[in-house]
């Protein structure tokens, strides 16, 4: 175990060479760009993996899949409009089987730094029906790295991890990890990749299938954090990515604190959010980017509010 200063960005990246990558691709866009950059420095000194840009996002994302199609384990990076460029082969993968891990890092800019719109990638993952991870923080972008690539390949889906732009470029200590062996070379089924009818209306009903499995996967995450006080029930907050630490900052002084739910995975960890719901009279949430949280906690409970 060793201990470094890493950007967000660099956190991922790390995060997916420890984890066994072979390849790893993107087009360049802030806040994603450092991703790449850092790998392509690892991979300068390591000639265990190969890492590259890409003429645009769609070819990244085939580059990408390519890879994991024959076993091994990919990184497809981009910021948060690339994921239009790249839509076709993200949207169609979902129905594949992915052999080795494949990992969609979508970078988002909620306050538009540097972008034409602050569009919110997890609506991507809900669109697609894919488990989605969100960091608080650096050591969190690290380890859900890891545990994406896992999830990929016990599901044989694309995982998304969605970053923001205030932890792709900050920089915090990271404890990491030895690097694990990447996978061997798996040759894999051509009919559960070409996406004729037939293959995809039997893939896509698979996809339906797992789709109470992710949830469950989100319910046992122990990413998913809920924190009860049992002597306060007016108010309870639900809290996802980075904004987390935004709560905590403002909460670190006051001497009774409302419960909290720490949400960092998508499908919603629904159990944890009718706990939390039934314990107070009022719920704020408080997410970066669009109310993607606030949303659907209507839909669970048929109410704008309670």
């Amino acid at each position: 175990m060793n201990r470094e200063i890493l950007l967000g960005d660099e956190a991922v990246a790390l995060g997916a060479v420890r984890a066994g990558l072979t390849a790893g691709y993107s087009y360049p866009g802030t806040p994603a760009s450092e991703i790449m950059e850092y790998l392509i420095r690892l991979a300068e000194k390591d000639d265990g993996f190969s890492a590259a840009w890409c003429i645009n996002e769609k070819v990244a994302y085939e580059e990408a899949l390519g890879v994991s199609y024959m076993g091994k384990r990919c990184l497809v990076s981009m910021k948060h409009v690339g994921l239009n460029v790249a839509a076709d082969p993200f949207m169609n993968s979902a129905l594949t089987a992915i052999q080795g891990g494949l990992l969609v890092v979508a970078a988002d800019d909620p306050g538009m730094h540097s972008s034409q719109n602050e569009q919110d990638s997890r609506y991507f993952a809900r669109f697609a029906r894919i488990f989605c991870f969100e960091p608080a923080d650096h050591q969190e972008a690290y380890d859900m790295t890891g545990a994406a690539f896992d999830l990929s390949e016990k599901y044989e889906i694309p995982v998304m991890l969605r970053m923001v732009t205030r932890l792709s470029h900050s920089r915090s200590g990271v404890v990491t990890g030895e690097r694990r062996t990447p996978n061997e070379f798996r040759r894999g089924e051509g009919k559960d990749w070409t996406l004729l009818p037939a293959n995809a209306r039997r893939r896509f009903g698979r996809l339906l299938d797992i789709q109470a499995d992710l949830t469950r996967e989100s319910e046992k995450s122990p990413f998913n954090k809920l924190t009860i006080n049992q002597g306060r029930k007016d108010v309870g907050i639900i809290a996802s990515g980075i904004a987390v630490k935004y709560v905590f900052e403002n909460l670190r002084d006051m001497k009774d604190a409302p419960s909290l739910l720490k949400i960092s995975s998508y499908p919603l960890p629904e159990s944890r959010v009718r706990e939390l719901v039934d314990h107070v009279e009022t719920v704020i949430v408080v997410e970066e980017g669009y109310p993607f949280i606030e949303e659907q906690i209507r839909g669970i409970f048929g109410v704008a509010g309670k």
